[in-house]
């Protein structure tokens, strides 16, 4: 049998894995994310300096804090949907006040306490499930949570595809929609379900709210897909609709609604959310979101008044994040039944 050429025998014995990135990958997102979004800031300081808010403009930030602070109950309220999706039987009320209580906690660095959160409350089953049957296995309870995310970014997707059908975007949001058949969506959620577990359990950070959980790999740890999650899934597009409203407060605060039409900044902005969302980097996607921003949408209007509108839609969604959570902190301090949940 003749030999392999020289050079197909040195290909074979590269490494199929590329070694890590010093610091992770998480930290050069971040950096390059930043990078790009200060030299943007440094090109046009001052025009961005220029750009002034009449009163009108700070009354569509006050009402893009308020749209965004609905998008988040909506948020919460397709996480419970979700989990009555996976047959269990949510207290909606508790839930979605869990859900705002926890969300502020993705701001702290490792992006996961949030996640940890949650599924310690629904391995503590009787706190925000109702019904006889209230344990839940852990390996189910990190599904559960993980729905959220997948299917929020699913839903954003198939916005921009419908935002940019004339554009050629239809494929980037019907394979996600593919990827959500059972077949396939199974076995994607359980690869991540196990390395979101993995994770939570070598963190230091998150070793605190997860110590005590139940064994992922007892008999009854393993958990099954009930179908396709329409509703679910239905329930997060409206999120996503919601939370564009707040953007689009933003972009009417400074007088841009007539640089693109809506259909350009709206699949300008669910690219740069879901990116945002999926790609790691620092957390909140912070720097993410704005450095997709500027590359979908630069080249389309002057980046100055896209900066002072992406900067203006951070502060509007930080706040309202902020005042999600204290409102639900402050509603559980007040009512025994909500403190007793361990939501506060």
């Amino acid at each position: 049998m003749p030999s392999l050429p020289p050079l197909w025998s040195s290909l074979r014995r590269v490494p199929s894995r590329l070694p890590p990135l010093p610091g992770g990958a998480r930290l050069w997102v971040t950096l390059l994310s930043l990078g790009f979004l200060l030299a943007a800031l440094k090109g046009n300081a001052e025009q961005l300096l220029a750009q002034r808010l009449d009163p009108q403009g700070w009354l569509w930030l006050v009402i893009g804090v308020g749209l965004s602070l609905l998008s988040l109950v909506i948020n919460g309220l397709a996480w419970a949907v979700g989990l009555r999706w996976f047959r269990l039987r949510p207290r909606w009320g508790l839930s979605v006040r869990a859900y705002l209580s926890t969300n502020l906690l993705k701001y702290l660095p490792g992006g996961i306490w949030h996640l940890a959160a949650r599924v310690r409350l629904l391995v503590q089953g009787d706190r925000l499930l109702a019904g006889p049957a209230t344990s839940v296995a852990t390996p189910l309870a990190l599904a559960a949570t993980l729905l959220d995310p997948l299917l929020a970014a699913s839903a954003a997707l198939a916005i921009a595809a419908a935002a940019g059908w004339r554009s050629g975007w239809p494929l980037l949001g019907l394979l996600p929609l593919l990827v959500l058949v059972p077949r396939w969506f199974q076995p994607l959620l359980q690869r991540l379900e196990r390395s979101r577990e993995r994770q939570l359990a070598r963190s230091p950070q998150t070793q605190p709210l997860v110590q005590g959980l139940p064994d992922a790999d007892s008999s009854s740890a393993g958990f099954l897909l009930p179908g396709y999650p329409l509703l679910p899934l239905l329930v997060q597009v409206l999120f996503v609709l919601f939370r564009f409203s707040g953007f689009a407060a933003c972009v009417l605060a400074f007088d841009q609604q007539l640089s693109l039409p809506w259909p350009a900044w709206l699949l300008g902005f669910a690219l740069a959310w879901t990116a945002g969302l999926v790609v790691p980097g620092a957390p909140g996607g912070l720097g993410v979101f704005e450095a997709v921003l500027l590359v979908q949408l630069g080249g389309q209007l002057a980046e100055a008044p896209l900066l002072a509108v992406a900067l203006s839609y951070r502060l509007v969604v930080t706040l309202a994040d902020l005042l999600a959570a204290l409102t639900a902190r402050l509603d559980a301090a007040l009512d025994p039944p909500l403190r007793n949940c361990g939501i506060s």
